[in-house]
């Protein structure tokens, strides 16, 4: 038997629980969990094994999910004549190696959603800035940005992104208006090794070599705070960039196609794992969550 196959005990037992007493509010209540984590474990499971258990919002089950629900019951009994048999002392300890800005923008803002579903998992948090082989040592699971080319990892890809010229409000006064994209020639473009401009350009047909002058930064979200702080024009990733956008300290240059037309990044982030992670439950479930974060 494959151990990766077998689903966490925490969603086998806030299935049980779901099914008999047929509500998220008293199943959160018998499990000491919020409501959101037990709908989060609930399609957890589905998730895992495949199939769809609650076939109706009173909770009743499926075919399936009631057949399902006698297996669980019977593993259930039988571990509690065993209690003790692999116990875990503590906490299980998943250590997460990302990049600064997805873990600002996008892991952070919805983390507690994680530990709110899974108190018995504590996560370490490690920058890792694989351009400049700054790699967070002894990792479980890895956010990389690039092709997904790694060879010697296994890998999923979490998040795709699109880029969009942006810059800050009282940048775009002073010097716009912007209405097409050969209005930024002659503008300040803050540029990334991360995020090379010419993916922009060859969108908008323009025969442009990519900029050698100009601030340059190893960060995306530096480059963001150097762009809402006037020092030019970025091109920002909109996931990445949404805490920027949201607060409006970063805005598109203008209205015209040029300036709303998303375009999409050549790159993609990846979540990676050596052979064997995925083996402990609490590196499987961290996984499946943050593909539906990044979705």
């Amino acid at each position: 038997m494959s151990i990766a196959r077998i689903p966490p005990i925490q969603c086998l037992l806030t299935f049980e629980t779901l099914a008999r007493l047929r509500s998220v509010t008293q199943a959160a209540e018998e499990l000491c969990v919020t409501p959101s984590a037990v709908s989060h474990r609930a399609r957890q499971l589905e998730q895992i094994i495949g199939t769809k258990l609650f076939g109706r919002a009173d909770f009743s089950l499926t075919t399936e999910g009631s057949e399902y629900l006698a297996y669980v019951r019977e593993g259930l009994a039988i571990l509690q004549k065993f209690p003790n048999m692999g116990a875990a002392p503590g906490k299980r300890k998943l250590r997460l190696a990302v990049t600064p800005t997805f873990a600002r923008s996008v892991v952070i803002p919805r983390l507690r959603e994680f530990t709110e579903a899974y108190p018995e998992i504590d996560v370490t948090m490690q920058v890792s800035i694989p351009l400049l082989d700054v790699v967070a040592e002894d990792a479980d699971l890895m956010v990389r940005y690039g092709a997904g080319r790694y060879a010697d990892l296994e890998h999923v890809c979490i998040t795709h992104d699109v880029v969009t010229p942006m810059a800050s409000p009282e940048f775009v006064r002073q010097y716009g208006p912007f209405e097409t994209a050969q209005s930024i020639q002659n503008q300040p473009l803050l540029r990334s090794p991360l995020e090379p401009w010419r993916t922009w350009f060859a969108s908008m047909h323009l025969d442009w070599p990519e900029p050698t002058e100009g601030s340059q930064f190893n960060d995306i979200g530096l480059m963001c705070d150097a762009a809402a702080a006037g020092m030019g024009i970025a091109l920002v990733r909109h996931k990445l960039g949404a805490p920027w956008l949201n607060n409006g300290t970063l805005v598109p240059l203008g209205n015209s196609a040029a300036f709303t037309t998303p375009v999409a990044s050549p790159h993609a982030h990846y979540l990676c794992w050596r052979t064997g992670t995925l083996d402990r439950w609490e590196c499987a479930a961290f996984a499946e969550w943050l593909k539906q974060v990044g979705a």
